[in-house]
């Protein structure tokens, strides 16, 4: 099997690993680029869990103002301000503001929604699907609560930037946690809009 310099080129541009992960991702894939990005996503998620108990102290606060109507504030951080004056980091961060002001989420994540509007949600879910044995509903609730976190929690958002709408914001962070070495989290967000009501 031969892998080409050319394929090794394209997959690291697609996904900014290292040149010989992407060579030993192609050779695990046998030459599959589709299956080479599968093994490289896996291996920044398990980094990305490794990473998840180390602490993010440092990081930068970015901003986004769209024609001076809609402004955006966004703290995302990082382990060393080394990786905090990074262009990838500085990229990922000016990303997030920009999601923010496009897709308006409520929540950093799906952790952060209070215990009572889950209930709330999933009974309404409940009381809208009628005539189906009780594990049918469930399945019915659990996807429209699925539904429910794509549109509410930012990390769960499809990435607007990605013209296929399958890459989201938790994928996103996964690959520069895989990139950068180190452990990156949003911490918090706020989003003004002219006019709004408060």
């Amino acid at each position: 099997m031969n892998i080409t310099a050319d394929t090794v080129k394209e997959l690291r541009e697609q996904t900014g690993a290292g040149m010989m992960d992407c060579k030993k991702a192609l050779c695990e894939a046998e030459g599959s680029v589709e299956k080479a990005l599968d093994i490289l996503r896996q291996k920044g998620l398990a980094m990305a869990s490794k990473r998840a108990a180390r602490e993010a102290s440092q990081g930068l606060i970015g901003s986004y103002i769209h024609m001076g109507k809609l402004g955006v504030l966004v703290e995302v951080n990082c382990e060393t301000d080394f990786v905090a004056k990074t262009d990838d980091f500085q990229e990922l961060v000016k990303n997030i503001a920009m999601q923010i002001a496009a897709s308006n989420p409520v929540y950093v994540k799906r952790e952060d929604i209070p215990s009572e509007i889950i209930e709330k949600e999933k009974a309404i879910y409940a009381s809208q699907v009628t005539n189906k044995p009780p594990q049918v509903v469930e399945k019915i609730v659990e996807g429209k609560l699925e539904k429910y976190y794509s549109d509410m929690c930012l990390v769960d958002q499809i990435f607007v930037k990605d013209p296929d709408q399958k890459k989201k914001i938790k994928d996103l962070i996964i690959e520069k946690i895989a990139k950068l070495g180190e452990n990156i989290l949003i911490k918090r967000f706020v989003r003004f809009q002219l006019g709004e009501k408060l």
